[in-house]
């Protein structure tokens, strides 16, 4: 099987779920610092940008700058987010390929810099960061800028998107136009419909590398997500509405009876065995759910947050995932599901289990989980675990690390 049994004791009604900071914040700043020493701030450490490389630890030190928290370690850990995203910005520097590539290659790179110097005051090394992301805009807007596949969200359109969303979000202004913005969203959904014109019955479909993938890492699920957080977009027409909402719903059909969905098109009808199933963030329900909330957040149909519980449900059961601690196919991947539903909903429930979760990474069992082949990495290894525990530490903030859905 790919998880551990889960035997935590359900969650007992109306009792108050109390987070331990006196726990919590040694045990981050720990973890923290065995980053430092296992994936020090090198050249050799930087491929695989935001996803495995050198630009994600520094975003998980920019992260832990704004949590209020470890306000008063805010200046050490913007100090060393500067230091890993200088040497991922020589890395891009000397390299110069994926460059439109959110979460592995440049464009990642320039927004998660561009960020950090925001935050530390040097406006000017800011800009000149923010202005390189914002040119990629015209390498990402021909339809079929990548012959993999143009739309997806590890290197493709929708990537750039969710760049573009978390700049605009955290500057609280805009880096690339709202004209630049409403073409790219026009050219990924219409790339979505002519692909899906082969096909009765499916109003919008991608492929990445001939495979059309459904969950969060290359499919479906986070290309409409990342379309669904520019609103001017969504409500630029009935007929754009209409075939946003058409997809979302195609999505939810594809639902499975215990809660999953299936990580592509070719796998619908021809289910993995159960033990063999993918209950993770990149393919499977805890990364289908952040477009089931956006969908909820955006059009309040409470069919779309429904669904959501049950993807946490499911997640409850099998999320204890073997893989790792990370974020894409590991523990706190799971976790962040139950913060998520947490600010959804406000039931404790969920932040008992995300509790739970936390609390099973550092358990005897958890022991013979696989190390992951980026241990220390933001995605595969502890950066991201570091964001999903201090995000224990202000619930009502969470935010599954570059994936936030709340925006107004």
């Amino acid at each position: 099987m790919r998880f551990f049994e889960n035997k935590f004791p359900e969650y007992k009604e109306d009792v108050k779920v109390v987070i331990d900071v006196s726990k919590w914040m040694p045990q981050v700043c720990q973890i923290a610092e065995s980053i430092l020493q296992g994936m020090p701030a090198t050249l050799e450490n930087c491929d695989g940008g935001l996803y495995v490389g050198n630009a994600g630890i520094a975003y998980m030190f920019y992260y832990l700058a704004q949590n209020e928290a470890f306000k008063d370690m805010r200046s050490i850990f913007l100090e060393r987010a500067i230091i890993y995203s200088n040497i991922a910005q020589e890395h891009v520097a000397a390299s110069q390929q994926d460059k439109a590539s959110f979460l592995l290659g440049v464009a990642g790179v320039h927004a998660v810099s561009g960020l950090i110097h925001e935050n530390i005051g040097s406006t000017k090394d800011a800009s000149i960061l923010l202005d390189k992301f914002s040119s990629i805009a015209d390498v990402c807007t021909p339809m079929n800028f990548l012959r993999c596949g143009s739309d997806e969200l590890f290197v493709g359109r929708a990537g750039y998107l969710c760049g573009v969303m978390n700049l605009h979000q955290k500057l609280g202004r805009k880096v690339v136009s709202d004209a630049a913005v409403q073409k790219l969203c026009e050219v990924t959904l219409e790339s979505g419909r002519q692909y899906a014109s082969r096909t009765p019955n499916i109003p919008l479909m991608y492929a990445y590398y001939n495979t059309e993938y459904l969950g969060a890492a290359h499919g479906l699920s986070s290309i409409l997500q990342m379309l669904l957080c520019f609103p001017s977009f969504v409500k630029s027409s009935p007929d754009t509405e209409a075939l946003l909402k058409s997809g979302v719903d195609f999505l939810l059909s594809l639902e499975q009876e215990n809660g999953n969905f299936p990580p592509a098109m070719d796998e619908v009808k021809s289910r993995r065995p159960d033990k063999e199933e993918l209950v993770h963030w990149c393919h499977g329900a805890p990364g289908v759910v952040y477009l089931l909330a956006r969908a909820y957040r955006v059009w309040g149909d409470v069919k779309y947050l429904e669904a959501c519980l049950r993807c946490g449900e499911l997640t409850w059961k099998r999320g204890l995932l073997k893989k790792g601690p990370g974020i894409c196919h590991g523990v706190a991947g799971s976790g962040y599901v139950f913060l998520l539903l947490y600010r959804l909903t406000g039931d404790e429930k969920h932040l008992y289990r995300a509790l739970k979760f936390a609390e099973f990474l550092f358990s005897h069992e958890f022991q013979g989980a696989r190390i992951p082949d980026s241990p220390y990495s933001l995605y595969e290894g502890w950066a991201g675990t570091v964001c999903f525990l201090a995000d224990l530490l202000q619930p009502q903030n969470a935010e599954f690390p570059l994936f936030n859905v709340f925006l107004e």
